[in-house]
């Protein structure tokens, strides 16, 4: 098999990334059809579509980047996709919210294979500021995509209902599975692969969590993500109670998600020069300042045009934020865990993602009709990220 170019090993990286969002973002336009149809008694309950799905995938975390150092890092993504194909179908037919978010979680347990294990082929082939530089890049493509998620939902919810989300996820699934069987080599040779035992994992977990670097990006990275997470469970119900704008919706999402997806772009321009640990704390704090606006806006006399406007400000510097956060933290954390990159990987993931689904759950049910519950809940959590990486870049210099 052939190497491929580095642009397009990017691009597939990228759609392989792009699971996990088109998983979640296709599903927003949904949550008031499926909120109304299987939950009229509580229409708040159907945002548990999307922390279901992020708890499923953390879960997954934990083996697949093991299982990858084992048998190799292609064959794990595709029964990953098996199991992606099939939650999804049984997705379809599921009759009650209980049932889909059974299938949601079985979801999130699948996509976890080309969210980690593709993280760990760009370990196997870059290291340090140039697989940071890699991952951005990445990052930056698969958001373009995701930009236009909600609108395919939409328009997919128009003409054949809002289950028909789940046959379009079953097509996507294969399409990326498919080129990266095809045209990428594996990446794991077989003299580096390890033991698939339960105390090879523990030592290795073990071992991470013994270093005070990794620690504390693990901490850090499910702060940042359950900052996403928060914002995503909430940011329908907003748009369609709090400002009376759902059908705009599909389209003021893709244009943020656009201007925000340059995030990634501007970390990938600078993150050799300045480094990975500024990067971090400058996104941090100025999250700080913008949630504490948003928080004081949200209490004020301000008109709700006004307010909207702020709000989709806000909106656009939380999902910036991700593209100079997430793969600096990943590079922090993976960065002396080259050696068991796999289990690393999967770690990594596991805790940050089910930390981030554990914070974001709850924040989203406190929605109360305005933006003052999750603004100030962003606050709170931007303020502790930036506590913990200043102590951590205090005690590295």
């Amino acid at each position: 098999m052939s190497q491929i170019s580095r642009v397009e090993f990017i691009a597939l990286i990228a759609m392989l990334f792009a699971t996990t969002a088109f998983s979640i973002d296709a599903m927003l336009p949904a949550l008031p059809e499926i909120g109304t149809e299987l939950s009229p008694g509580n229409v708040n309950r159907a945002q548990l579509i999307l922390t279901s799905f992020v708890l499923g995938m953390g879960i997954g975390t934990f083996f697949v980047g093991p299982l990858s150092d084992t048998i190799g890092r292609k064959p794990v993504i595709l029964i990953g996709a098996l199991v992606y194909i099939f939650s999804s179908a049984a997705g379809y037919f599921a009759q009650s919210l209980e049932l889909v978010l059974c299938c949601r979680i079985l979801q999130g347990l699948g996509a976890a294979a080309p969210r980690v294990v593709s993280l760990a082929i760009v370990r196997d082939l870059y290291s340090g500021r140039e697989m940071a530089r890699i991952v951005s890049f990445a990052i930056m493509v698969f958001t373009i995509f995701p930009a236009f998620a909600p609108l395919i939902g939409s328009i997919i919810i128009a003409f054949f209902g809002w289950r028909s989300i789940f046959l379009t996820f079953t097509i996507f699934a294969f399409l990326s599975t498919s080129w990266l069987w095809f045209r990428q080599a594996e990446t794991l040779k077989r003299s580096s692969r390890r033991p698939f035992r339960f105390d090879v994992l523990l030592h290795a977990v073990a071992e991470m969590f013994a270093n005070r670097t990794v620690r504390l990006a693990i901490i850090v990275q499910s702060l940042c993500l359950g900052i996403l997470f928060a914002m995503l469970s909430s940011v329908q119900p907003i748009y369609d109670i709090t400002f009376n704008r759902a059908e705009s919706f599909p389209l003021w999402f893709g244009i943020i998600a656009l201007i925000s997806g340059t995030g990634s772009l501007v970390n990938a321009q600078i993150v050799v020069r300045v480094g990975m640990r500024r990067i971090v704390v400058w996104s941090l704090g100025l999250q700080m300042l913008i949630s504490a606006i948003m928080m004081l806006a949200s209490i004020s006399p301000l008109s709700p045009n006004h307010l909207f406007f702020l709000f989709l400000l806000w909106q656009i510097y939380v999902f910036f934020m991700a593209g100079t956060t997430m793969g600096n933290l990943n590079s922090i954390a993976m960065e002396p865990m080259g050696h068991i990159a796999g289990a690393a990987a999967s770690t990594i993931a596991g805790v940050a993602t089910v930390g981030a689904a554990a914070v974001a759950a709850p924040i989203g049910l406190l929605f109360d009709g305005s933006t003052l519950p999750l603004s100030g809940s962003i606050f709170c959590l931007a303020l502790l990220g930036f506590a913990l990486m200043t102590a951590m870049s205090a005690v590295e210099r």
